[in-house]
């Protein structure tokens, strides 16, 4: 029995001993380099992204503006036109207005006859 306890407790001990974790290596000053030029890279690469997002950003927005610009200029030639059409139909409704003042005349005076004495 004594043998028995004897082989137990010194099985309790070898596996204490082997189930300890081995002690961690130490970091390399290779591998503390490659960390650091790693997040440098992340952080170049994050700089980058935002700079592209704020390049396309603004290409938005000068093309909302030459979009706008467009249209104030298209909606000010169509007023310009619409003035123009406008001044064509006065001017042609006066001259009308002329001719038919001037047949008027000349269809009067041509229907009553002439009384010389």
């Amino acid at each position: 029995m004594k043998k028995t306890i004897a082989t137990l407790i010194a099985g309790l001990f070898a596996t204490a001993a082997f189930a300890q974790a081995p002690a961690p290596a130490a970091t390399t000053p290779a591998a503390v380099a490659a960390k650091v030029e790693a997040k440098q890279e992340k952080q170049a690469a994050k700089a980058e992204v935002k700079e592209t997002k704020a390049a396309a950003k603004a290409d938005v927005k000068d093309a909302k503006h030459a979009a706008k610009a467009d249209v104030k200029e298209a909606k000010a030639d169509a007023k310009e036109a619409k003035h123009e059409a406008k001044a064509e139909v006065k001017e042609a409704k006066a001259d009308a207005k002329h001719a038919k003042a001037e047949h008027k005349s000349t269809t009067v005076a041509a229907a009553t006859p002439a009384t010389t004495k």
